[in-house]
């Protein structure tokens, strides 16, 4: 042990002349024994708690301070600088109390924090838990903390974590291990989904409304009902969904129009729409009071005129295709239900209408 620690410290060459020898040697007689002393202190104190050989609290952590001095002053890594303190405590690493984390796919730890516990204890572990990972080789480090853990949020934060991304329960932060390659973490969801639905009858009348807020709020325009995909929800399911609850009509799919991709859509993130064709099995409407102004069933060619239709062109070419689909001039794209390579879940393939499976 001691050997390792002896080979790997050695002391840089001094930039000044006036860093003799001497100076040198004590300067390094000084720092071997303060790590000693660490260590002896760090024995009696595990020891006289009975604690020997059971679950130990992290070694001592070396500030900034500290690490800056000893890469000026010798020629060792911050690696191993951070592993420091192992060379001259009699503890077993596998002993050792962290946060229990699972392993992800691409060599990184997840950690799922449920118990709660104050920032102090929650430090300790953090850097116990670190140490223990970079020896063992891990990457990158996702901690996800609930609401009822807000309050460690900023000592994670100080301890070098960043944000990844937020949902209404928890936090997830992320922390690269390793200092010689910069991180490979996945950037947050960089896509909103969104739906809109054609809905025609057999009498060549399609579904519209007006709305009571948003952009469309008080201009007289009649749109398509649209609205959001929710998490776990499937496209053609989320059309349905947004159809019956604006207007109370219900329907069955048919095909995926078209799709649309924009960017730069809300706080920053892309936007995906789809235009699902649906088919009405009701036709009484009932419509949403709080989001609905009116709900009425209208020509497609009436719909399509709309000067607001008209000189929009992403409106237009929606509307010609509405209309080319209507003329059976156009097919769109059937879902096809299929198994996932890996988890084996179930998920829907869009591919051509005119597409029949063997």
């Amino acid at each position: 042990m001691m050997g390792g620690f002896s080979s790997k410290f050695r002391l840089k060459k001094p930039r000044e002349s006036q860093h003799g020898p001497s100076q040198r040697r004590r300067r390094f007689l000084f720092l071997w024994l303060l790590f000693v002393a660490i260590g002896f202190i760090w024995l009696l104190i595990s020891s006289s708690d009975g604690r020997l050989g059971r679950k130990v609290e992290a070694p001592p952590h070396l500030d900034g301070d500290t690490t800056n001095f000893l890469l000026q002053h010798f020629n060792v890594s911050r690696d191993e600088i951070h592993s420091l303190p192992s060379y001259f405590l009699d503890t077993d690493q596998e002993n050792m109390e962290i946060l229990e984390a699972t392993d992800d796919a691409y060599g990184g730890v997840i950690v799922d924090m449920k118990k709660k516990m104050d920032s102090a204890t929650f430090v300790a572990l953090l850097r116990a838990s670190i140490s223990q990972w970079r020896q063992e080789g891990k990457r990158g480090v996702w901690l996800k903390l609930p609401i009822e853990l807000s309050s460690v949020v900023d000592a994670a934060v100080k301890e070098g974590f960043w944000y990844h991304h937020a949902e209404a329960t928890y936090l997830m932060m992320v922390y690269w291990i390793p200092e010689s390659t910069p991180h490979t973490f996945p950037p947050n969801a960089s896509h909103r989904v969104g739906v809109g639905a054609f809905v025609i009858n057999q009498r060549g009348e399609i579904l519209v409304v007006q709305e009571n807020s948003g952009k469309f709020a008080g201009t007289g325009i009649w749109k398509m009902p649209t609205g959001v995909v929710e998490e776990g929800e499937d496209i053609w399911a989320a059309a349905i969904r947004e159809v019956q609850e604006e207007t109370g009509i219900d329907t069955e799919f048919v095909e995926l129009l078209a799709f649309r991709q924009s960017h730069n859509s809300f706080f920053g993130k892309s936007d995906l729409f789809f235009v699902c064709m649906l088919r009405p099995l009701s036709f009484t409407i009932k419509k949403q009071d709080s989001e609905i102004k009116a709900a009425q069933w209208m020509r497609i060619e009436e719909y399509a005129a709309q000067p607001f239709v008209q000189e929009h062109e992403i409106f237009n070419s929606i509307a010609k295709i509405c209309l080319a689909r209507k003329e059976n001039a156009y097919s769109g794209f059937s879902a096809l239900l299929n198994t996932t390579g890996f988890s084996k879940k179930k998920s829907y393939l869009y591919c051509s209408s005119t597409y029949t499976p063997s």
